[in-house]
C-alpha cells in the first residue's frame, strides 16, 4: 500500500513553459514566453534592489500599499483586490473556490492552457467550446452552459491566439450567463490595448456579483520573475479567494517592485509604443509571404500567431528560427500545430526572424 492520488489529479497535464534553449542545449533569445523586450523599468529595478536588505522579514500578507496604489491608479475599491503570487495563483484559486467534484469549468478551446489545469485540480471537468476565428464564440459558450457550470473563463486578449473580444461582446457574454456561475476575465495582455478599451473588466466586476478580472505585472511591467498578480470583483469573491490564497503569497521584492512598476507610467506607454510598432511591422512582412502560405492571426497582445498552411510547415519554421538563435512556441497540443507563436522582441529580432522565414520560402532579401 501507498498513497493514491486523486484520479483528477493524474489527469492533469503539467504546464510547459516556453522554451529559452535549443534542443542541444544551446542557449536561445527567449520570443517563446511573452516576456516584455524593454526589460523592466528603472524605478522598479531600483525597489528590487532596495529589497534587497529585507529579505530576513515576511511580507505584509495583504499587500495593503499595493492594493491601495492599484486601487487609485485605477479608480477601483481597495476592498476589492486581491493580490497573487501571478495572475496564475488566482485563477486556480477562482476554479478552487467556487467550483469542485461534479461541477464544470468552462473555456474557448485554444485558449491558455492553465484554465484546463484549474479546473481538473479541484475535481471539476473541463469543458472546451470550439472557438471562431482563433476567439472566443460567445454564442457558443452560452450554449455550452449547463447547470453544472460553475466557473467561466475568459482571456481577453486570448493568449495564445491574441485575439480579443470587443466591450460589446464581453458584456453580451456575461449578460447571457446565469447569476450564480462566476465569469473570470483573464487580462493578462490587456495593457497592450488601446487604453479606451481597457475598463469593460473593470466596469462589469465593479457592478456584478459574479464577474472576477485577473491582471498581472508580468507582461507589460516586466516583472515576470517577481510572480505578482492581483484581481478585483465582488466583496464575496475577493473574500474567498482571501480565505484559500497562501498566507505571504507576493514577496517583500515583488510588492515593492510592483509599487514601483505602477508607477511609472512612461515605461507602460514606451512597451506598448513599441509593441504595436513592432508587431504592425512583423504582421505586414509575414503578410508578404502570402502566397507561400504564411499568415498572422490578428493580435491585441504582445506576440503574433502564425500560421503555415503551404509547403514550408511550422515544425520547419520552428527549427530555422532556433538554428538562427531565437525561441519561439508551438502548441499543437492545443489545436495549434500547423503555427507558430512569436512574441514580438526588439527590433532586431524580429528582423531575424523575418528574414530566417523569407529564406526558408525562397524569397531575397
Amino acid at each position: 500500500m501507498k498513497p493514491q492520488p486523486k484520479p483528477y489529479i493524474l489527469g492533469i497535464h503539467a504546464y510547459v513553459p516556453g522554451k529559452s534553449s535549443s534542443s542541444d542545449g544551446r542557449p536561445l533569445v527567449k520570443l517563446s514566453a511573452n516576456e516584455n523586450p524593454l526589460g523592466t523599468s528603472a524605478a522598479a529595478l531600483a525597489a528590487l534592489e532596495e529589497a534587497r536588505g529585507q529579505a530576513a522579514g515576511y511580507p505584509d500578507p495583504d499587500a495593503k500599499a499595493l492594493r491601495a496604489a492599484l486601487a487609485k491608479h485605477h479608480g477601483l475599491d481597495a476592498d476589492r483586490i486581491v493580490c497573487g503570487t501571478g495572475s496564475d495563483e488566482l485563477l486556480n484559486l477562482a476554479a478552487q473556490g467556487f467550483a469542485g467534484a461534479g461541477d464544470e469549468v468552462l473555456f474557448s478551446a485554444r485558449s491558455f492552457a492553465v484554465y484546463d489545469i484549474a479546473a481538473r485540480r479541484c475535481g471539476a471537468t473541463p469543458v472546451e467550446v470550439a472557438d471562431k476565428d482563433f476567439a472566443a464564440d460567445v454564442d457558443a459558450m452560452l450554449a455550452a452552459v449547463t447547470e453544472r457550470t460553475r466557473v467561466v473563463f475568459l482571456a481577453n486578449p486570448n493568449n495564445p491566439t491574441g485575439t480579443w473580444l470587443p466591450p460589446e461582446e464581453v458584456v453580451r457574454l456575461h449578460k447571457g450567463l446565469p447569476d450564480d456561475v462566476l465569469l473570470v476575465i483573464d487580462e493578462a495582455y490587456v495593457e497592450y490595448c488601446d487604453p479606451a478599451f481597457q475598463r469593460i473588466g473593470f466596469d462589469l466586476a465593479a457592478g456584478a456579483d459574479n464577474v472576477l478580472v485577473t491582471r498581472t505585472f508580468s507582461k507589460i511591467h516586466g516583472l515576470a520573475a517577481e510572480r505578482v498578480g492581483w484581481a478585483t470583483g465582488a466583496p464575496e469573491i475577493v473574500d474567498v479567494l482571501n480565505r484559500i490564497r497562501g498566507p505571504f503569497n507576493v514577496t517583500v521584492s515583488g510588492q515593492k517592485a510592483a509599487l514601483a512598476a505602477l508607477g511609472d507610467e512612461q515605461f507602460v506607454i514606451d512597451s506598448r509604443t513599441h509593441n504595436a510598432a513592432e508587431r504592425a511591422r512583423f504582421v505586414e512582412a509575414i503578410s508578404a509571404l502570402g502566397n507561400h502560405g504564411l499568415s498572422a492571426v490578428p493580435s491585441e497582445a504582445n506576440f503574433v500567431l502564425v500560421r503555415f498552411e503551404g509547403d514550408l510547415k511550422a515544425e520547419a519554421a520552428l527549427a530555422a528560427i532556433a538554428e538562427a538563435g531565437y525561441a519561439v512556441r508551438h502548441l499543437p497540443s492545443q489545436g495549434l500545430g500547423d503555427a507558430l507563436r512569436i512574441t514580438i522582441g526588439k527590433s532586431a529580432d524580429m528582423d531575424r526572424i523575418t528574414a530566417t522565414l523569407r529564406e526558408l520560402c525562397g524569397e531575397t532579401a
